[in-house]
């Protein structure tokens, strides 16, 4: 039962990469209709959280009931991981190139692995070095490099701290699973912490323009932030539930492997040997630990 159990979780976890790789094509319709990266992760939050209030009211009414000595664990991952995460990225993109902020966010299964190993007591051993220094070139080679531009000491700081800020949701959702909150908790509540986080920094004049002239988009755009956000949280939190928060995180890895494929397949965007070796790369760090 454990075996199985922990092919279904590894499962969750690639398949909610694979969805958070498809998110590119939410963020570029909707920056071609006018909307900020920060109006994005907005419009995320807000369908996120009605969406899984919905659920949850219809379906699963008793497990809307959260202690309040457990705030502090949605707050983190709401607050703490999605919003401190976005900002910090989006800023790293005003610092250096698209490039180095991607592969600084992939810091993060490094600071997840460490932050587990003195927190949880996950065993730090060889194959999860090796499979994170795997997933890590890939993610470096995929993004394709530093692009000889210098990053800076905000472009550093900016970009370490989106990768800090995504590792805290792996933390934060660890601590809400030992309380015995389901993915559907732990979701529904990181959204909505999200949510009221984005209020204040959010320009909500120019983003309402941008939804009414958005016109039939809208619809799409909808589908695709319940696809890319709702389904993928909930896989990733459910995988979550049944392995280590390090071998997750590399796991989800392959989210800018999909990624790029979407770019490809969708936008004529091309990838060259490097980009082919470093998802190749990624696909290995992913067998090594599953």
């Amino acid at each position: 039962m454990k075996k199985n159990t922990s092919k279904f979780s590894v499962l969750c976890v690639m398949a909610a990469g694979i969805l958070w790789g498809c998110m590119g094509i939410l963020v570029k319709t909707m920056n071609e209709g006018g909307f900020s990266s920060l109006e994005v992760t907005a419009f995320r939050s807000f369908v996120t959280a009605g969406v899984m209030l919905l659920i949850m009211i219809l379906f699963k009414r008793g497990e809307l009931r959260i202690r309040l000595k457990d705030v502090w664990c949605f707050a983190g991952t709401g607050i703490l991981s999605v919003i401190f995460f976005n900002v910090c990225y989006f800023s790293c993109m005003n610092y250096t190139t698209l490039s180095t902020a991607a592969i600084l966010l992939y810091t993060a299964p490094t600071f997840v692995m460490i932050m587990s190993f003195f927190l949880f007591k996950e065993k730090l051993h060889m194959k999860k070095v090796a499979a994170l220094l795997l997933a890590f070139a890939g993610c470096v080679l995929v993004s394709g490099g530093f692009g000889g531009a210098g990053v800076g000491m905000m472009g550093l700081l900016t970009g370490l701290g989106a990768g800090f800020g995504y590792a805290l949701y792996s933390i934060f959702s660890r601590y809400a699973l030992m309380r015995g909150y389901s993915s559907y908790t732990i979701t529904t509540y990181t959204f909505l912490f999200a949510a009221v986080a984005s209020l204040p920094i959010v320009d909500w004049g120019h983003m309402l323009g941008c939804l009414q002239a958005d016109g039939s988009d809208i619809v799409f755009e909808i589908f695709m932030a319940i696809i890319t956000t709702v389904v993928a949280y909930l896989l990733y939190t459910k995988g979550l539930a049944g392995m280590e928060n390090s071998r997750a995180s590399i796991i989800a890895s392959i989210e800018p492997v999909v990624a790029s494929l979407v770019g490809v397949l969708l936008y004529q965007e091309t990838v060259g040997v490097t980009g082919i070796v470093g998802m190749l790369l990624v696909l290995a760090s992913c067998i090594l630990v599953a």
